[in-house]
């Protein structure tokens, strides 16, 4: 009952967002791609999409005012093809038709051509491009000969604004492109997305051996991004944005309490339907101490059964000490709220510890870097 009680001042009972791979496989092979085998086909049998609908609507609700997102993810998404994804997306239509589901698809943009346009728009997407920025920075994005993907990037891009196509983008922000926030987030203004999140590149899944941003270059970047995102309103950093609304809600004293503080439990369904929890980047990571970090199989069993019996999970366990402990040590958690699950265990090996370089580049040089620059305006 105690670590029932403690998963429940945790984590949330409702997931907002379930995250979904069609397939495992992608026609890039990025330098810095943590998926283990996404070289493999995996296409998802419609059998699993099934019970993934079937899940979503016994916690999809009409009284709240959210939509469940379901995060069409993995490799790539679209190299599935548009017939089999449609197959896929028929089980969530009803949910969709009602309100009580969102889609939305993070891509390479390479596979992007009319009729993928007209596609996501008949079922509403949300779109996500993962572009790195100008070609210079954008070198660790490559197809299986090696070959730059840039330009069939910009095609894509160039496709989803001919077709009115609204989309964000996310840049991974690697120790070679670090020192240059302005050039990346000049470039980002002029690919017409609404917004930008900027992921330091982590050491997670297969990815053990890049040099990953240092704190104090993570401070500067983040200093540098913070000065240019007051002159420039019109892309939303999503990182900025997330801190403004932090200190807004703390300022107004609505972040005392309430289900905002909660953590999303992110269920995360491989092709084959099983299941992780709270970190995509656990999906497909083989580890017997922890049985896979598979929390069921969704063909076997609800994903509201398996969040009902999370707490008995041994990874689940060790991250809620994890939280117990930064909570108790550290003082950036009212915003990080915790380093995430994955990047505890990629780092560390285990989730019941604390820091991870992730939250001291992605967390913690973002506020001070603020501090800085409230310091600084202080003082002129």
């Amino acid at each position: 009952m105690q670590t029932l009680a403690r998963y429940r001042r945790r984590i949330a009972r409702r997931p907002n967002m379930v995250v979904v791979q069609p397939d495992g496989f992608c026609n890039l092979n990025c330098t810095y791609c943590y998926l283990p085998d996404r070289d493999k086909r995996t296409p998802m049998p419609v059998a699993v999409a099934e019970a993934v609908a079937r899940s979503v609507a016994e916690f999809a609700d009409t009284a709240s005012p959210e939509s469940v997102e379901i995060i069409w993810h993995a490799g790539e998404p679209l190299a599935i093809g548009r017939r089999r994804f449609a197959e896929l997306l028929a089980p969530f239509e009803p949910l969709r038709q009602a309100g009580l589901v969102e889609h939305s698809v993070q891509t390479n943009a390479v596979l992007l051509n009319p009729a993928w346009c007209e596609f996501l728009t008949e079922y509403g997407f949300r779109v996500g491009v993962s572009i790195d920025g100008p070609a210079a920075l954008n070198r660790q994005r490559v197809d299986w000969a090696g070959r730059p993907a840039f330009d069939r990037i910009m095609k894509g891009i160039g496709c989803l604004r001919e077709h009115d196509v609204r989309f964000s983008a996310i840049a991974v922000v690697s120790a070679e492109s670090i020192s240059d926030p302005e050039g990346l987030l000049d470039f980002m203004a002029g690919l017409g997305c609404h917004s930008v999140g900027l992921n330091m590149e982590e050491t997670e899944g297969v990815n053990t051996d890049r040099l990953v941003p240092a704190v104090e270059q993570a401070r500067e970047f983040w200093h540098r991004t913070i000065a240019w995102s007051r002159q420039h309103k019109e892309l939303t950093i999503r990182e900025v944005d997330r801190l403004g609304g932090y200190l807004r809600a703390a300022r107004s004293g609505a972040q005392a309490t309430g289900d905002g503080l909660l953590i999303d439990p992110i269920p995360t369904v491989s092709s084959a339907g099983d299941v992780v929890l709270l970190s995509p980047e656990l999906a497909g990571i083989k580890d017997p101490a922890y049985e896979d970090f598979r929390a069921g199989n969704v063909l076997e069993l609800s994903i509201g059964s398996m969040l009902d019996r999370a707490h008995d999970l041994r990874y689940v366990r060790e991250f809620l000490t994890g939280l117990d402990e930064c909570e108790a040590t550290c003082e950036f958690f009212g915003f990080c709220r915790g380093a995430q699950a994955g990047n505890r265990y990629f780092e560390n090996g285990r989730l019941d510890t604390t820091e991870t370089n992730y939250c001291r580049v992605s967390r913690q040089a973002l506020i001070t870097a603020l501090s800085d620059t409230v310091r600084e305006e202080q003082t002129a």
